[in-house]
C-alpha cells in the first residue's frame, strides 16, 4: 500500500482544487456535492463509466460517462468520450459531445470540441470552443391546485404534475 507522506500532498492539493472551485462556483454557479471521486492524471481508462455523485477526472478516458451528479475535468485531463451528466465543470480537454441537465462551467484553459446541450453555459475568457450548442430551458414541475370540495369536477383523479418547460 501507499505510505501516508506519499499521498498526503497531492490529497491536499485535489482538496484545494475542489474547494476553491467550490467557493468560486457557489457565487454563480453550481453547487457540487461534497463526495469526490478522483481519477488521478496517470490513469488511463476506456470504457462507459456511470456513477452518482462528482467524480474529478485529471488523467485520460476514451468512451462515456453517465451521471445525474457532476463531472469535474482538471487542466491536465483528456476526455474523448460522449458524456452525459447533471454538471460539467472543465478545465482541461473534451473531444466529444456534452449534454448537461443543470448545466456546463467552461474554465480556462478548457478546449472543448463537440456539440453541447444545456439549459445555463458559463465560459471563461480563454476558453476554445468548437462545435455546436443548444439551450434548451430546464424541466420544472408544477403541481396543479387541487379544486374545492364544493365544486364540481369532471374527473375525481388526485392532483397531476405537469412538466413545465
Amino acid at each position: 500500500m501507499w505510505k501516508q507522506e506519499e499521498t498526503g500532498e497531492g490529497e491536499r492539493e485535489q482538496g484545494r482544487w475542489v474547494e476553491d472551485n467550490r467557493s468560486a462556483l457557489k457565487k454563480s454557479g453550481p453547487i457540487l456535492p461534497d463526495e469526490v471521486a478522483f481519477v488521478g492524471k496517470d490513469v488511463e481508462f476506456k470504457g462507459i463509466v456511470t456513477y452518482s455523485g462528482t467524480v474529478r477526472i485529471d488523467g485520460s478516458l476514451e468512451g462515456e460517462i453517465h451521471t445525474d451528479g457532476g463531472l469535474l475535468v482538471g487542466p491536465e485531463a483528456v476526455i474523448k468520450a460522449k458524456v452525459t451528466a447533471g454538471t460539467v465543470v472543465c478545465h482541461g480537454t473534451i473531444h466529444g459531445d456534452i449534454q448537461a441537465k443543470d448545466q456546463i462551467v467552461l474554465c480556462a484553459p478548457a478546449v472543448v470540441q463537440g456539440s453541447l446541450t444545456t439549459p445555463v453555459l458559463s465560459m471563461e475568457e480563454g476558453v476554445v470552443f468548437n462545435g455546436t450548442l443548444e439551450m434548451k430551458p430546464q424541466a420544472k414541475v408544477e403541481v396543479l391546485r387541487e379544486v374545492g370540495p364544493n365544486v364540481v369536477n369532471m374527473t375525481s383523479r388526485l392532483p397531476v404534475q405537469r412538466l413545465a418547460a
